[in-house]
C-alpha cells in the first residue's frame, strides 16, 4: 500500500532546486545508465540527473502524479513513464531510486526486497527518507507518511545478496528549522513557497558545509545506498 502525495506539496518542493542538486551530487557515483525512479512525482529529481543518461524509467502509482509525469516528459524519448508497482516491473536496472517515497509505503521492508530483486548484479538501490520518528508531525500525516525513519532501521535490515555502501544523515539546518516551524507555526500544514525558498536558497548552502564538517552524523534526512552483490 502506497499513500499518495498531495499535488500542492509536490509543486512547492519542485522549487527546491539547490537541495535537489545537493542530493544528486551525493549519489552521482551510484547513478548508472538504465535507471528506474520509483514514485517520481513531478520528476523534480529526474530533471536534475537525466541529461547524463540514455535510459530512464519513471513510475508512480498515483494517478495524478502519473499524468503529470507523462505530460512533463512526453517529448523526451529516453524517458519511459509507466504506472506499475516495483513488484510488477518486468525488467532489471543498474540503479533504482526512491527519493522521499519509502515513507509512503506501509510494507517498506517488502518494498526494499522487491527493489533489490529488480537490480542487476552490482547495481545500486538509493533511498532518501525523512529522519527521526520522534519528529513525526501534522505535515507528515498530511502528505501520507506512514512514519519517519531512525537510522537503526537500515542498520538492522540487512538484506540477502546486498550490502550497504552509504548510510548517512543530511540537512543539519533542516532539522533545526523543522523544530522551529513546529513551535511558531503549529497550525500550518504545508510550508509556504517563501519558506521553501528560504530553506533552499539561504540555508541549504550552509547545510552542505555543516553536513560535511559534522561527517553526516545528524540531519533531517537519511540517505541509504544498497549494492546488489550477486
Amino acid at each position: 500500500m502506497i499513500e499518495p502525495y498531495p499535488e500542492l506539496a509536490l509543486e512547492r518542493f519542485d522549487k527546491a532546486g539547490l537541495w535537489i542538486r545537493y542530493v544528486i551530487v551525493k549519489i552521482k557515483k551510484f547513478l548508472k545508465d538504465d535507471i528506474l525512479e520509483v514514485g517520481a512525482g513531478f520528476g523534480s529529481f529526474t530533471k536534475c540527473y537525466m541529461k547524463n543518461f540514455q535510459s530512464i524509467t519513471l513510475t508512480d502509482m498515483d494517478e495524478n502524479s502519473f499524468s503529470l509525469l507523462k505530460k512533463n516528459f512526453k517529448d523526451i524519448k529516453k524517458v519511459n513513464v509507466i504506472k506499475s508497482s516495483i513488484a510488477n516491473v518486468n525488467k532489471k536496472f543498474n540503479t533504482i531510486l526512491y527519493f522521499n517515497v519509502l515513507e509512503h509505503v506501509k510494507e517498506d521492508i517488502l518494498e526494499i526486497k522487491s527493489a533489490l530483486e529488480k537490480l542487476n548484479n552490482g547495481g545500486y538501490l538509493v533511498i532518501l527518507v525523512p529522519a527521526h520518528q520522534k519528529m513525526y508531525s501534522k505535515l507528515d500525516k498530511a502528505v501520507g507518511h506512514f512514519k519517519r525513519y531512525d537510522i537503526d532501521f537500515f542498520k538492522k535490515n540487512q538484506f540477502e545478496n546486498s550490502k550497504i555502501v552509504k548510510l548517512q544523515f543530511l540537512d543539519v539546518f533542516g532539522y533545526a528549522l523543522y523544530h522551529l516551524n513546529k513551535i511558531f507555526f503549529k497550525n500550518e500544514t504545508y510550508p509556504s513557497n517563501f519558506k521553501i525558498l528560504v530553506w533552499d536558497k539561504v540555508f541549504t548552502p550552509f547545510t552542505i558545509i555543516i553536513d560535511y564538517l559534522t561527517r553526516y552524523k545528524f540531519g533531517k534526512n537519511i540517505l541509504c545506498v544498497y549494492q546488489k552483490t550477486n
